[in-house]
């Protein structure tokens, strides 16, 4: 098959030519959108007389009876693309018409189509897997709502919270990555066939044709502007980046809370893995792996945007580049989503331990400070006081709960009540403001994910 650019050129490329310029390889991933958006520009070319309607409609049955999955099927080996793999597989079935459906178009426009069609119906794939991991994450919240826990700043024990608590906070966070890439989709969602190579054309296309058929919402208003733009991509790149990190946070929790120190967190046999040395060992290697393929996902990102830094407009090979970083991001994301909402489910959250490191490091001092506070103390020095007790329980080896009434008195306003007020349970249940870790609030951010999940 001659290149479809070989008439001005007196000389075949050379083999290193062929393999730096090829991308088939990479690009055949987008067979089915480009067969999609050959269809609808086809049938645009025989409803404005472009091609007669013959012609049209031959184009169009024989496109959509190809093979429809790449996967096992025989590319041409000299196409250099995705676009002309295409062509060719259809000038094989109809030969010379199939030759005509490159009218009125440019590969330029056309890998600016399917890449905008992959990446939206890529965005849909992703929202079903964060939509499974929140509702792993809504399920066992409402199972760990009285599931006391220690919440840490700086990684020490800072106050009272629930495991509930911990996973609803993670919750709105993946709530707002669905939230961010459906604002990624809809602001690609314009359509850029008809640009041509970067100028238009002059044949009488109608490009609001080909939107509707897409089912793009409009389309593009500057053909320079379509065949350069590759925002979408870099702002769908950001947004696997953003989700990436929130799980390797999440990761990084799995991690610490599986070890020996915390020992908040069993994980199922099936995602855990052991030492070929060690027999005692145990290791979270799922989340790890989470936590380290985040590099990864942030260099894709990093790459894209150094490819595209310099580039003057229009179209530049240096584009052909975009691909590879992005189907890398996602396929790395996707897997990453789907084996730690895997590990997550089959997990078991160890409530008696958590409680125990809940006792210990006075995360109940705040409550203290609070408790002298509705006596009539101000704040700073009901601060002043509470650390001052807790220094002395430091010294002496025992918990708030452990300091006996007369040992409270000799500094300052206290009575028996004060043991009912910096109990563990209290302290959660009082903190029932919109956001905090008091069962019934934690119910109230369960159902609002779980509303969001049926929407």
């Amino acid at each position: 098959m001659s290149k479809l650019w070989s008439g001005r050129f007196s000389k075949e490329t050379a083999k290193l030519t062929d393999e730096i310029n090829y991308s088939i390889n990479t690009d055949k991933r987008m067979y089915a959108e480009d067969i999609a958006g050959s269809i609808a520009h086809a049938k645009m070319l025989g409803a404005t007389g472009i091609l007669d309607e013959h012609q049209a409609y031959e184009i169009q049955f024989a496109l959509m009876n190809l093979p429809t999955d790449y996967e096992g099927l025989e590319l041409p080996p000299e196409a250099e693309d995705i676009h002309m793999a295409v062509e060719a597989l259809l000038t094989r079935c109809i030969g010379e018409n199939g030759k005509r459906l490159h009218t009125a178009r440019s590969r330029n426009d056309q890998v600016a189509l399917d890449f905008r069609m992959y990446i939206k119906g890529q965005i849909d794939a992703l929202t079903e897997l964060i939509k499974e991991l929140l509702a792993v994450l809504s399920t066992k919240a409402r199972e760990h709502l009285n599931s006391v826990m220690p919440a840490y700043t700086h990684l020490q024990r800072a106050q009272p919270s629930t495991y509930a608590h911990y996973l609803m906070a993670y919750a709105n966070g993946f709530l707002r990555d669905i939230s961010r890439l459906a604002d990624c989709k809809a602001r690609m969602n314009e359509c850029p066939l008809g640009a041509g190579a970067l100028c238009g054309t002059t044949y009488p296309i109608d490009r609001e044709m080909t939107a509707r058929e897409l089912r793009f919402d409009k389309p593009t208003d500057n053909s320079l502007d379509s065949v350069s733009d590759r925002d979408f991509a870099l702002e769908f790149l950001s947004g696997l980046a953003i989700l990436q990190t929130r799980l390797s946070r999440f990761a990084e929790e799995v991690c610490l809370w599986c070890s020996w120190e915390f020992k908040f967190l069993e994980l199922d046999d099936a995602f855990a893995t052991g030492s070929s040395m060690m027999p005692q060992k145990k290791n979270p290697d799922v989340a790890e792996l989470v936590r380290g393929k985040t590099g990864r996902v942030f260099g894709d990102l990093t790459t894209l945007l150094t490819v595209l830094k310099g580039l003057p407009l229009a179209y530049n090979k240096d584009m052909q580049e975009d691909k590879e970083a992005v189907f890398d991001a996602l396929d790395t994301v996707t897997l990453c989503l789907r084996a730690f909402t895997a590990m997550l489910a089959t997990s078991t959250f160890s409530c008696e331990n958590a409680l125990n490191a809940a006792g210990k490091g006075f995360i109940n001092a705040t409550d203290l400070a609070d408790y002298l506070v509705n006596k009539g103390t101000a704040f700073r020095d009901a601060h002043e006081t509470a650390g001052r007790i807790v220094a002395h329980c430091a010294e002496l080896g025992k918990t708030l709960e452990e300091l006996t009434l007369e040992e409270y008195k000799t500094f300052g306003d206290f009575d028996d009540s004060v043991y009912d007020t910096i109990s563990l349970a209290a302290c959660v249940a009082r903190r029932n403001v919109i956001g905090g870790p008091a069962p019934n609030e934690v119910l109230r951010q369960i159902e609002l994910i779980e509303k969001a999940l049926g929407e």
